[in-house]
């Protein structure tokens, strides 16, 4: 190795601990390890530390739910998620939880800091309170009739129906969704981080290479938006740390779970005797790098470097942000057994595939990554057992019957010299977590080494007499650049490269140049790696199937079920027509409203439905739809609605108008 040893703290973000780890978890874990491991086997002295986020209310109802105590709640979810992770061949130097002596005294320490710079405000705040559970409701624990069109069941935010925005207690009847009684306003004390004080030094350091430029450009925009305090604090009954001199007021989770970071490496190091300040101090040494979902970018590009400044503590290196996990090309469903929990692709599945095939295709971008799972079989199997393994199958027979001693000479030099020539640029694509270009380069010569075998044709050869030295030759030529192979797949496959140390007789060592290595003996050769099955895929598509609750139903008749039964003079009284949509509009000032006009073959209808998220207006606009036609008019901020079109889905971007077949005429009834 060339460069002098680095000193490097890696952490990923922190799985919350109120449910399994699934494959959305993996994929970050599992990336931090591939980077983590290149790093220790360049020989740089690096750690990776992570923790469970264990505090909430979240966590409380849940424990409430199981019949345990928060503290049990938690605990076995840690025992729970550090198998999986370890299933996973994660190797974490520390997991640890935020429910910690370490934690609680480093976001005591940080927000003293904090308060001391000036940096908190207090402000009284009204928020809705359950009576009866006697606690303050978060928005999505409250549900009510829509003040604005007068649909009911809509959540404490926004209107899922007209798409109007209000508070919780501006709700027509609401009720908490965990007691179902009527929350009241209350008013009460809270503690805010006065972020926008940090907009200049924001500014600077998002601009600073501590982010990939598509963050850095998004956060940009978040800057030029203004900035606004953030919460930090939670009144009791909270499932976490009391804020110092504050008897009722707890650190919000967002405040403590990144703290969780230092605590884990503070609990870690304090066992090793060793300084946990060393790598978090300002004018520290050490590169510091986080593996984080685009999802929480806000928090960690914003909050946490503010928070870390005012504190007197360092600030990332690099925020590494990636995206998120789809299965067949579509969000993880239960229904369709693709929602994967890392548990039950470890019930079937060898670790080392799902490792593979992450590492094929991740880059450094913040693209989301596709498991399509006829890929996933074809890509394993061709690359891993047709390419890399079977080199080492096809020669190290031969190499045996020379008593397992590999020839002295290089058969192939030009061939070598390819391999010695991609070690730096593989490193590199290692270095800069593109794991993908990284494969690519690695199975290219994987397919020049099988060609240079398959034109030796060493199974024939060695039917000729006098022909062994050739023979041998070939096959150590082989062997050795399975060697190179495998010592640049070991970050992504560590237990492959363990069973391949074992057959070569050597530790595959990446601190070094890359050696030709002859005159040593080797074991007899084993299988390293089976091929992926697809009935073992699809029992894993099955189970995950049954591991959706068997007390609901799967799909959306889950989230909604069947009302009850009416008569059919009951469903003739709703007038059912085809219209034609002649023109689509945006509104102005409504997030999820477009204006139609709707052409029933003789009238037209003004109606405004809250699909914009779904479409634009250029792309249903002379389409026909199906209407209720005889809806009462319905007045609107933003105009008269008459009539409503008929959609399914939950909302959002996931729902869909419906469109009878083509001959159908604007006006028709449907019945």
């Amino acid at each position: 190795m060339s460069q002098a040893a680095r000193k490097i703290l890696v952490t990923s973000a922190l799985p919350y601990a109120n449910g399994d780890l699934h494959l959305g978890h993996l994929m970050e874990q599992i990336q931090t390890d591939i980077w983590v491991r290149f790093q220790k086997l360049r020989g740089h002295d690096c750690l990776y530390v992570c923790a469970d986020d264990a505090h909430g209310t979240a966590i409380t109802l849940k424990a409430e739910e199981l019949g345990l105590s928060p503290e049990q709640h938690i605990e076995r979810m840690h025992t729970a998620h550090k198998a999986v992770s370890e299933g996973f061949l994660i190797q974490h130097d520390n997991y640890y939880s935020t429910h910690s002596a370490e934690n609680r005294e480093l976001a005591e320490l940080i927000y003293t800091r904090l308060d001391a710079n000036g940096h908190i405000a207090r402000r009284e705040i009204t928020q809705a309170f359950d009576p009866e559970k006697e606690l303050f409701l978060a928005d999505r624990y409250i549900k009510g009739t829509c003040p604005k069109c007068k649909t009911p069941d809509q959540y404490g935010d926004n209107c899922e129906a007209c798409g109007a925005t209000y508070s919780p207690m501006d709700l027509i009847d609401p009720v908490s969704a965990l007691s179902g009684a009527t929350p009241v306003p209350r008013q009460s004390e809270h503690f805010f981080f006065k972020l926008p004080e940090f907009a200049d030094f924001l500014k600077q350091w998002t601009r600073a290479g501590h982010l990939q430029d598509e963050v850095a450009n998004k956060v940009s925009e978040w800057l030029d938006s203004d900035l606004h305090e953030w919460d930090i604090s939670r009144d009791a009954p909270y499932f976490g740390f009391e804020i110092p001199g504050q008897p009722g007021k707890y650190f919000y989770v967002w405040l403590d779970a990144p703290i969780g970071y230092i605590a884990s490496l503070k609990n870690l190091l304090d066992a090793q005797g060793k300084d946990w300040n060393d790598y978090w101090k300002p004018d520290s040494d050490a590169e510091l790098y986080h593996f984080i979902g685009k999802d929480i970018i806000n928090f960690h590009a914003l909050f946490w470097p503010a928070m870390l400044h005012s504190a007197g503590f360092r600030t990332p290196t690099r925020i590494c942000v990636h995206g998120f996990v789809t299965v067949n090309g579509k969000k993880m469903s239960k229904s369709r057994g693709t929602f994967i929990n890392g548990q039950t692709y470890l019930d079937h599945l060898n670790p080392e595939y799902l490792r593979y095939y992450f590492a094929a295709k991740l880059t450094g971008a913040v693209d989301d990554l596709d498991l399509n799972l006829d890929d996933f079989i074809q890509r394993v199997n061709s690359d891993l057992v047709g390419k890399v393994v079977n080199i080492a199958s096809r020669t190290a027979k031969f190499v045996q019957k020379s008593d397992g001693t590999l020839a002295n000479n290089i058969a192939e030099p030009e061939l070598w010299q390819r391999f010695v020539d991609a070690e730096s640029s593989i490193a590199e694509h290692y270095e800069n977590r593109e794991f993908s270009k990284a494969m690519r380069e690695i199975m290219a010569l994987a397919d020049a080494a099988n060609e240079y075998i398959a034109a030796k044709e060493p199974w024939k050869l060695a039917k000729e007499d006098g022909s062994e030295a050739e023979v041998l030759a070939i096959c150590t030529q082989g062997l050795n650049c399975f060697r190179a192979l495998v010592t640049w797949l070991k970050p992504v496959l560590p237990q492959l490269a363990e069973k391949a140390e074992a057959f070569l007789s050597e530790t595959l060592d990446w601190s070094q140049p890359l050696r030709f290595r002859g005159g040593e003996r080797i074991e007899k050769f084993k299988p390293l790696l089976t091929r992926v099955e697809k009935e073992h895929v699809n029992a894993m598509v099955e189970a995950s199937k049954e591991a959706a609750p068997a007390q609901k139903a799967s799909g959306p008749l889950a989230d909604e079920p069947i009302a009850e039964e009416i008569e059919f003079g009951d469903f003739a009284k709703v007038d059912l027509r085809v219209a034609l949509i002649a023109k689509a509009e945006h509104v102005e000032g409504a997030d999820k409203l477009l204006r139609l006009t709707l052409d029933l073959g003789g009238e037209t209808r003004n109606v405004f439905a809250g699909i914009k998220n779904a479409y634009a207006p250029e792309d249903i606009q002379g389409k026909l739809t199906i209407m209720v036609a005889n809806l009462k008019p319905r007045k609107m901020k933003f105009g008269m609605s008459e009539g409503m079109v008929l959609a399914a889905g939950p909302g959002g971007k996931d729902i869909h108008i419906l469109e009878p077949h083509s001959g159908a005429k604007p006006g028709q009834r449907v019945m």
